[in-house]
Parts: structure tokens; sequence; C-alpha cells
């Protein structure tokens, strides 16, 4: 625009309104784009927040359900679910089979006892409390096992109870020091018979070190009284938890592990109990048929949760609304362009062509017949029907409703075909919806493949092309908006240049008047 704009201060015209009205015309054509633009943004985010749910249907539900191991489905019952847990595998069987827990794992773990002085005085002791502080004064060393393999710690007068630990976590064990309780709590890292550890003395003087760290128990002191004639051992004893590895018999076979859990036939047992001598818990494993029909339902679920947003999108009531430009919001509340802008929104797809041809793409399959076992099977001989044209609310007319579903309340009360069918006819259940996902998987493959300078793959829309406009739309605004600043500075240059001659008019005026006026 001109550096300079003069006022209609010598025309006495009104040159700004002028100029503006001159300069309106242009400035809608310039915000007609502009609006044309907002709305391909719009359409964009529309598509591209459906284009989501489509793919999430698509990878989520069909990806899997096209293939028959998404419906080898088993569950196990246990008569006494206090006794074990189980988890069943894809490689399970069907059977009946009866399971006794014969002993739990266990971790070795050695809670010490109080440590003291050789003197027996106990308290105040810390990690770098040293043995010759606890009366300790020469050296010596103790034998230390772990899962079979031998170590020996050695220590002198200088070693602290510091020392101590770090050599048996050196070793593979939990070790701490309480300094409230004054004791060692040291265990193994994992549980079973190979884990089993011990700490043991090998002389008169170890002995001694290992009671008053409380690390040795009844029977280890009795040991040294007889090996060492260490017979002034003062203290606490230490307990311990011997190792072992859990045993359970399946079908009177016996199977042992370090832990709690067995893996057996594709069953995932964890004991939990000891059974009683004599007592036998059964085991029962068979096909999930909730698990097949709680995947059918979360699979209609979510393609009815699309067709009926592509139904409302499609039949949405023509708003007539344009976007708002900036000068129009600011005559408006936030809330009146936000109303303004969500219902503006809500119908952009109004009858879009893609979107009916989606939606058409989809509904085909879904109504179409499935040959299984030499029939033609439809989904309502599943009971799985739509509710009809007259009893559907709008919008809805396209979604499919399972008979007996105990959370429709429009087919609640119907006999559950579905159910009956799992538990009676697997086999034709299966093939029906693996060759019902495949066709449905292939058709929405088909309608998101690349298309070169349309679309790209994976999307059910043109975002090529909408990217590609709305660059379009961004250049003929830079340069249409170029030849509106330069039309408007064209006329400020023109009733620029008239306010400038009548000005020099009026001062060639004003001198002439002034030299009549002095030669009278």
């Amino acid at each position: 625009m001109a550096g300079t704009r003069l006022s209609g201060l010598m025309s006495g015209m009104d040159t700004e309104s002028i100029i503006s009205q001159l300069v309106e015309a242009r400035q809608k054509k310039v915000d007609t784009v502009k609006k044309n633009q907002k709305k391909l943004d719009y359409k964009q985010n529309a598509w591209k927040d459906l284009n989501t749910k489509l793919k999430g249907l698509q990878t989520k539900y069909l990806s899997t359900m096209r293939f028959s191991s998404a419906y080898s489905k088993k569950t196990t019952k246990i008569s006494d679910s206090s006794v074990a847990s189980i988890i069943t595998g894809d490689k399970a069987t069907n059977s009946v089979q009866t399971l006794e827990v014969k002993q739990l794992a266990k971790t070795a773990y050695l809670t010490g006892g109080e440590v003291t002085n050789t003197s027996g005085k106990s308290g105040g002791h810390t990690a770098l409390t040293t043995m010759s502080d606890l009366g300790i004064n020469g050296s010596g060393k103790f034998k230390l096992t772990v899962g079979g393999e031998s170590k020996n710690i050695e220590f002198t007068a200088d070693t602290t109870i510091s020392d101590v630990l770090n050599e048996l976590k050196d070793a593979g064990l939990n070790a701490n020091f309480d300094e409230k309780s004054q004791r060692f709590f040291v265990s193994a890292k994992n549980s079973g018979e190979a884990s089993e550890f011990s700490i043991d003395a090998t002389g008169l003087n170890s002995s001694k070190a290992l009671s008053a760290l409380g690390l040795m128990s009844d029977e280890q002191k009795a040991e040294a009284a007889t090996k060492w004639n260490a017979t002034n051992l003062k203290g606490n004893s230490s307990t311990k938890v011997k190792a072992q590895d859990a045993i359970i018999k399946l079908n009177d076979a016996e199977f042992k592990n370090s832990t709690n859990t067995f893996e057996i036939n594709g069953l995932t047992i964890t004991a939990n109990k000891e059974t009683k001598d004599g007592e036998k818990v059964t085991v029962t494993t068979q096909d999930d048929t909730d698990g097949i029909y709680d995947m059918v339902k979360k699979f209609l679920k979510e393609y009815n949760s699309i067709i009926n947003e592509m139904d409302k999108l499609y039949n949405a009531e023509d708003s007539k609304l344009e976007p708002l430009t900036d000068d129009e919001k600011y005559a408006l509340s936030d809330k009146e362009v936000e109303d303004w802008e969500n219902k503006l929104k809500s119908s952009i797809l109004r009858r879009d062509e893609n979107l009916s041809s989606v939606s058409s793409g989809l509904r085909e399959i879904m109504s179409s017949g499935i040959s299984v076992g030499g029939k033609t099977l439809y989904l309502s001989d599943f009971g799985i029907e739509k509710l009809g044209y007259f009893n559907a609310p709008d919008n809805e007319k396209n979604a499919y409703h399972i008979d007996g579903d105990p959370d429709d309340g429009d087919t609640s009360g119907n006999a559950d075909k579905l159910k009956s069918m799992i538990a009676n006819d697997p086999s034709t259940v299966v093939d029906f919806f693996t060759k019902l996902s495949q066709n449905l998987y292939d058709k929405m493959t088909d309608m998101s493949k690349s298309v070169d300078g349309y679309r790209s793959f994976g999307s059910f829309f043109d975002d090529k092309k909408m990217k590609t406009e709305y660059t379009d739309f961004t250049s003929k605004i830079a340069d249409m908006e170029k030849k509106l600043n330069d039309y408007e500075d064209k006329w400020y240059k023109k009733f620029s240049k008239m306010e400038t001659a009548m000005a020099k008019m009026q001062s060639n005026t004003n001198a002439v008047t002034a030299m009549l006026g002095g030669s009278r």
C-alpha cells in the first residue's frame, strides 16, 4: 500500500469511504476463496477422524477375525479356585483332569538373631560395626554355599558388617542389615531347591564371628561345640526357611518346578494352596463360547458406531452456513462463534459422494450371503439383524443387533441364537465369520488403496487431492490479496494526485488575489 495517504482536505471528499466502497466488491471475492479453503479444511479434518476409525475397525478386529485361530478360544474352570489359578493357552485341549498340589515352592530365607558381642552385649550396631567391635580380634573365614557352589568369605578384625553384606550380595543373595531390629535378613533371589544356600563356620574363630553376627542356628552351634569346643557362643540363633520345589500331580503324573507356576500342555497352572492327602480338584477345559460371542459383539458394536456416524454425517441438515471472516467473528460472542462453527462442521460431509461410496461398500458386504457347508448363510441366520426402517432411530437404520443381547434394550427379550450356535455348531459360526471378516477386510483394503495424485495407501478419502487443493487455495489467496492491495493503492494515488493538484491551484489563486489586492 502507499506509504502516505491523504484525506480529502482540499476536495472535502471522504476518500477513505469512497475507496473502501470501490475495494469492497473485490474484497468479497477474496473472502469467498478464504471461506472455501476453510470449508476444505473442515472437510479434511472430518475425513481424517473418520479414516482413523475405519482403519481401527480393519486392524483391531478384521485383521484377526479373518483367521480361524482367532476363534480357537478355550477356558478352564477349577472346582476349587483357592487351590490354583489357571490360564488357558492356544494349545490347550478340551479335557477333564484331576489336580493335586503336594507342596508349594519356597524361597530359602534366613532371619538372623540379634547381633551381639562375644560378651553377649547387644544394641547400637551399624553397617560400620567391625569384628573387633564385636570382640572378634583374629581372622578367619566363612563357607558360603549358594546353589551348590561354595566360596569362602574371609574376615579380619577390621571387617565391617557392610563388608559381610557385600560378600553375600556378590554371591547372588539378597542381604540387608536392619539397624532397628539389629538383625541380618538374607534370602535367595529365586525360589526352589536349586537356590538353596548356607553359611557355615570353618573353625573356632569363625564360629564366634558367625554367632556374634547372629548367623548361626542352634544346630550349627551344637556342631561347633563338638568340632572346635566352641561352648561359649553368646547371642540369639538364626532361623532358616529351607528352599523347596513345588510339586503337583496332574492326572496322577508328578510335576516338579522351582516356582509355583507350571506350564503343561497349553495350561499355565499357578499353585496357591496345598491339597490335603487324598484330595483332588477337578480341572475342566472347554471351548470358550463366551469369548467368541464377546468378540463378535465387540466387532458389531464398533461397526455400528462407525456406520451410524457415517449416516449421520451424510444425512446432516444443510446448515447453509459459511465460515466466518475475522470481521464477522468480531461482531459475535465467543459462544456464538463456537456454535456457528460446530454447526457448520457437523454438516460438512452432507451428501458427500466419497462418504456414500464407502458406506455402501461396507453395507453391501455385511448384507451379502456367505457359503458355508454348501449353504448360503446370512447374519440373520445367527440372530443378527437390523431393527427395520420404521423401528430404528434416525441414522441407526443400518446398525445390527444381536438377539438376546442383555445390553441391547431392543432385542434382549429374543432367543439368543448366536450363543446357542456357538455352543452347538461352533465350526459353522467360525467358518461364517472368518469369511465375512475376510470379505470386509478385502473390501476396505480395496477402498483405501493408493491412487496416484488422489489418495495415499490406507486412506478412504482423497487426501492427496485435498492437500493439493488446499495449497492451491493458499497461492490463489496470496495472489488475490496482492492484486487487491495494488488496486487499493492505485485509487489512493489517484486521489492523492487530485488533492495535490487542487492544493496547487488554491495556492496560485491566493497568489493572484494577493497581487491584485496589492496594486490598488
